[in-house]
């Protein structure tokens, strides 16, 4: 079966064609719609581009950041302001699909991928829809993200770090690119040396990056050393039943939790 490629001049105009069209798929890199071509995936009929330049934009104003959702994972490396999600972004794939995958393509990625994904969901990212411009949290999209219409995201936007808060750490069977046993992500800010506002979530842990409340209670007004994180990694897979797959077991990945968990807690802050 063939597939038709249409590029629009706006990404609401992509939208407003995709709500439309169940055979259709919007494209931001190509990482995932031209692997499933290839394939032979005849789930879709036509492929969907936009020219909007808000896609390919990063904006910092303050302690805002604004992140369009065709910004590739290349292009956060380089860039300063954005350090905080350079480990982030180094986790997906080898140079060549850096070059290529985009910060809106990884929010769709499945099971076991979505890196970036994970990183943005502890840093309490919201989406910007083309549709309407509506906002979203993110954990939002990433509950919903199957249903249709499917949404094309226009921009994320999250609030900067504290200095040091945020750590992300991905487990891997292959280094220095396999893919995802566990991901890691925490925004551990603080105050008066306790933390405050702990935001924890887990990649590959569940069909989508999930927050782990939890932990972030747990972790809730504690210090960060190993009395103070202790109930936080006992409770790290409260409420967490990890998926089976070709990677590892639902039993290895609730094993090994803990473990890097307590790693990130206390890994010295950068």
């Amino acid at each position: 079966m063939s597939v038709s490629v249409k590029t629009f001049d706006t990404a609401a105009e992509a939208a407003q064609v995709l709500s439309n069209d169940r055979a259709a798929r919007f494209m931001g890199g190509g990482t995932w719609i031209m692997r499933a071509v290839n394939e032979g995936n005849q789930s879709f009929s036509s492929v969907l581009l936009a020219r909007d330049p808000v896609l390919r934009q990063v904006q910092v104003q303050g302690d805002r950041v604004v992140i369009g959702a065709g910004v590739t994972m290349a292009q956060i490396l380089g860039h300063g302001e954005l350090a905080f999600l350079h480990r982030a972004a180094k986790s997906v794939g080898g140079p060549a699909i850096r070059n290529m995958a985009t910060v809106g393509g990884n929010l769709f990625a499945w099971h076991p991928y979505g890196d970036l994904a994970t990183a943005l969901l502890a840093l309490d990212a919201t989406v910007t829809l083309a549709s309407g411009n509506q906002q979203q949290a993110l954990a939002d999209l990433l509950r919903d993200r199957e249903r249709e219409p499917r949404p094309v995201v226009l921009s994320v936007t999250l609030t900067r770090p504290q200095q040091g808060a945020f750590r992300f750490r991905k487990v891997s069977r292959v280094k220095p690119k396999g893919i995802s046993l566990l991901t890691i992500a925490a925004n551990l800010p603080q105050a008066s040396e306790r933390i405050s506002g702990a935001r924890i979530a887990y990649g590959s842990m569940a069909d989508t990056p999930v927050r782990v409340p939890a932990v972030e209670q747990a972790l809730e007004g504690k210090t960060l050393d190993e009395a103070g994180i202790a109930q936080a990694v006992a409770a790290a897979t409260n409420g967490i039943e990890p998926p089976t797959d070709a990677i590892a077991s639902s039993w290895y990945r609730k094993e090994v939790a803990p473990v890097h968990l307590k790693r990130l807690l206390l890994e010295a802050a950068s």
